[in-house]
């Protein structure tokens, strides 16, 4: 399955109700920090646990922390500071969007990340 080609809002939200993981998991993307974006070229990058976010939109806007949990059926992302608390006293995590968020430190333990980084740098030379 490939991108939507169709213009119509109609068809663009159908494909996102049933795109496929692979796919998901690349809509599932953040901008990355001005720091970020000279140091690799590139504007937005897929989002991984263990990233460092900032939120920018919404009621925890400003707050930093780091990517627990990625949601790819519901297109969500779960960050460790952003909690709200129950009538009960638990705390729960609170999902949010992945366009709400930029990466100010990307998490590159995995060798393959680094490659994506690596392809986009030395093509915009």
């Amino acid at each position: 399955m490939k991108r939507p080609k169709s213009k119509k809002p109609r068809k663009q939200r159908k494909f996102l109700y049933n795109a496929p993981l692979h796919l998901r998991r690349k809509m599932i993307s953040a901008h990355l920090s001005k720091e970020l974006r000279e140091k690799y070229k590139r504007r937005s990058f897929p989002l991984r646990t263990g990233d460092e976010v900032k939120v920018m939109r919404g009621e925890f806007k400003g707050v930093v922390g780091k990517v627990v949990k990625i949601d790819t059926k519901k297109y969500k992302v779960y960050v460790d500071t952003v909690k709200k608390k129950r009538s009960v006293g638990t705390e729960y995590l609170v999902p949010i969007s992945p366009s709400n968020l930029m990466i100010i430190k990307l998490n590159l333990e995995d060798k393959y990340r680094i490659k994506m980084l690596e392809r986009g740098k030395s093509g915009s030379s």
